[in-house]
């Protein structure tokens, strides 16, 4: 009886031993094939290990264990033999992505993938995104027919500006009997290239065409004396010179029509961007590098429309691009190539070496445009010291971007005593800057002080003011 009683013993583990010796393999090879157990495999696990359970309670139900746990095994099995050979180079995948974008700009993705299989695919699928930026939706369900296709379609938005590399797309497949859910990445490489806001540029055309351009702040300005080259007639506005009204274009068109003239001297730019840590703080999302660019190219463009010559300097604790003054259309673009991958770095800006650069590359007079925030006194003497220097040899302009916390702090002095304490101390930085402000102006040097958001129009107007006084 001892005998019969060990032997039944051990023939009531071969449910758990047979499920474990089958299972192993089956483990194994989907983990090498990145196939993953679904619930589903572990109920029926958990179904098989209460069945094995019994048998030691009653053992006569052994052999219809055995038999349960077979066709568990045989199922598990077959699904996911189906599941790797029918995906296995039966899925192929397309991405249509525009190669250029704009910081913030809504921009269109689509993800087109083709079945040629003989089973249908159910799953998800999520395309590759890049660090900083947003999609909506950020996966798509899945369900394709044999030897059909399926295009996806998302919205990304840039959260920064530079050269991205879209890699892969991430297929999640689930087996017919979703016993089993199997991860594919797939290679599928596209570049992207973020710019700032270009869309600016295209509004300040529209504006400028219908006379509108009061609306965004930009003032129109006398100049004084007058030009001399023709460069296009154009609709009649109040600040126009009547002298100026072409009485023939006038009867031919039946609306007041002047003539319009362009100065015959092509004045040369020079941008200073300063990518180094004075320009790290954020502003709507944005760096103030970030805002800096866009009022640079916003008046760059205005530049170049007037027949001047533009380039561009960014430096942090060493020059990192340069682009010599030209004129031409193309310039725009040859500036946004420059500047679209520049970030603010955590580093101490070296002025020093950036003017030292701009001296012996750039030796005829032209509009230095120094884009940079002053907050602590070594940096603020630099800036001053610097800009000083170029006054006679070339015109100096210092963009000085205002930090909107400190400005609301000295002007909300209300509340409690830590209020107060952070009002004066406010105040008191703004003094200082003011100070250093100044400085500047009694040196000979223009000032443009602006908030980052709102930096386009006063620096626009500072250039026109420029322009029409004739002074550089």
């Amino acid at each position: 009886m001892i005998a019969q009683a060990e032997a039944f013993r051990q023939f009531s583990q071969w449910p758990w031993l047979l499920l474990t010796l089958l299972a192993l393999p089956i483990v194994w090879t989907a983990w090498r094939l990145k196939a993953y157990p679904t619930w589903s495999w572990l109920a029926l696990l958990g179904v098989s290990l209460v069945l094995s359970l019994i048998t030691v309670f009653y053992p006569p139900v052994v052999v219809a264990v055995l038999i349960v746990d077979t066709i568990f095994v045989v199922l598990v099995t077959i699904d996911l033999l189906i599941l790797i050979t029918t995906t296995r180079g039966a899925i192929e995948v397309e991405r249509e992505l525009a190669r250029t974008g704009s910081l913030g700009i809504e921009l269109p993705s689509e993800v087109t993938i083709h079945n040629t299989g003989s089973v249908r695919l159910r799953g998800e699928v999520r395309d590759d995104l890049p660090e900083a930026f947003v999609c909506r939706p950020d996966r798509h369900r899945l369900d394709l027919p044999p030897h059909r296709s399926v295009t996806l379609r998302r919205k990304l938005i840039p959260g920064r500006r530079g050269a991205f590399e879209f890699e892969y797309v991430y297929i999640r497949l689930v087996s017919p009997l979703t016993f089993w859910v199997r991860q594919l990445r797939l290679d599928l490489r596209n570049r992207l290239n973020v710019y700032p806001d270009m869309k600016q540029l295209s509004d300040y055309a529209l504006l400028a065409r219908t006379n509108r351009l009061s609306l965004i702040g930009v003032h129109r300005t006398r100049k004084i004396g007058l030009d001399s080259d023709f460069e296009r007639l154009r609709d009649y506005t109040r600040d126009d010179n009547y002298r100026h009204i072409d009485w023939r274009s006038t009867a031919r068109r039946t609306k007041l029509t002047v003539r319009e003239f362009q100065s015959d001297q092509s004045q040369r730019i020079v941008f200073l961007l300063d990518c180094g840590r004075m320009m790290t703080n954020q502003r709507e999302g944005h760096s103030l590098l970030d805002h800096a660019l866009n009022a640079t190219l916003m008046m760059s463009y205005v530049a170049l429309s007037q027949g001047d010559e533009v380039g561009l300097l960014c430096f942090s604790d060493s020059v990192h691009c340069y682009l010599p003054p030209r004129g031409g259309s193309g310039q725009t673009n040859r500036l946004l190539q420059a500047g679209f991958d520049q970030f603010p770095r955590m580093v101490e800006s070296r002025y020093d070496e950036a003017f030292l650069y701009l001296s012996n590359h750039c030796k005829r007079r032209a509009l230095v445009v120094l884009a940079t925030n002053v907050i602590d006194e070594v940096n603020a003497a630099q800036i001053v010291d610097q800009l000083a220097r170029l006054t006679g040899r070339h015109l100096p302009l210092g963009v000085l971007l205002r930090d909107r916390q400190i400005f609301d702090a000295a002007d909300r002095p209300d509340g409690g005593p830590l209020n107060l304490y952070s009002a004066a101390a406010a105040a008191d930085i703004l003094v200082w800057r003011h100070k250093q402000i100044v400085d500047l102006q009694h040196r000979g040097v223009l000032v443009v002080d602006a908030f980052p958001e709102d930096l386009a129009a006063p620096l626009i107007n500072s250039y026109l003011r420029i322009k029409a006084k004739h002074l550089l």
